[in-house]
């Protein structure tokens, strides 16, 4: 049997600094019970709305949050991309998708994710206004041109108080977009 066919798949899961990061958790442990191996990059702004021990207990993986802290002589954001078999990105920021249509990479998540060559995922979450701006419409048609996937948002009750699109979606709607990218077809629980 080939060796990559005994090999969990390994999703490399980017946690940036939006108030939807609570639902990265149970995503995270959604994910390793379906057997994936889950790797958590978090953003520093991510750092300051949830721990990083949260995705590393549910995980069982290290959490990286820094280019810098990494003692392995190959950096570890492309020996990441080079292992991962999807880039999932949940909750998704305008600030990262800005930076990931424009090719800049000055963290660890945006460095792992202009490295990564295999398929990405992303789940916007946002206020309305922000994800109806110019800006951000034109960066996510970048990214749909490059082969990028969305999952959402959807319209529901958003933290600023509003109500309206950008609510990041559940977890098992984001769950099903992972198993169809990879093909992977998982028993319904």
């Amino acid at each position: 049997m080939n060796h990559n066919e005994d090999r969990k798949k390994c999703i490399v899961l980017g946690v940036t600094g939006g108030i939807a990061v609570y639902k990265a958790a149970d995503l995270c442990s959604k994910l390793a019970q379906r057997n994936y191996e889950v790797v958590t990059v978090m953003t520093q702004n991510a750092c300051k709305l949830i721990s990083e021990r949260i995705f590393f207990t549910l995980s069982r993986n290290p959490v990286i949050t820094d280019l810098f802290s990494v003692q392995d002589w190959k950096p570890e954001h492309i020996a990441l991309a080079e292992r991962a078999d999807l880039l999932l990105v949940a909750p998704c920021t305008a600030n990262f998708i800005g930076k990931y249509a424009h090719g800049i990479a000055d963290d660890a998540l945006t460095t792992t994710a202009m490295a990564h060559r295999k398929p990405v995922l992303l789940a916007p979450a946002m206020n309305t206004w922000m994800w109806q701006s110019p800006a951000v419409q034109e960066n996510c048609e970048i990214l749909r041109k490059r082969g990028v996937f969305f999952a959402g948002p959807v319209s529901g009750a958003l933290a600023c108080g509003t109500s309206g699109e950008g609510r990041m979606c559940e977890t098992a709607e984001i769950l099903r977009e992972v198993e169809r990218i990879l093909g992977k077809e998982q028993p319904r629980q």
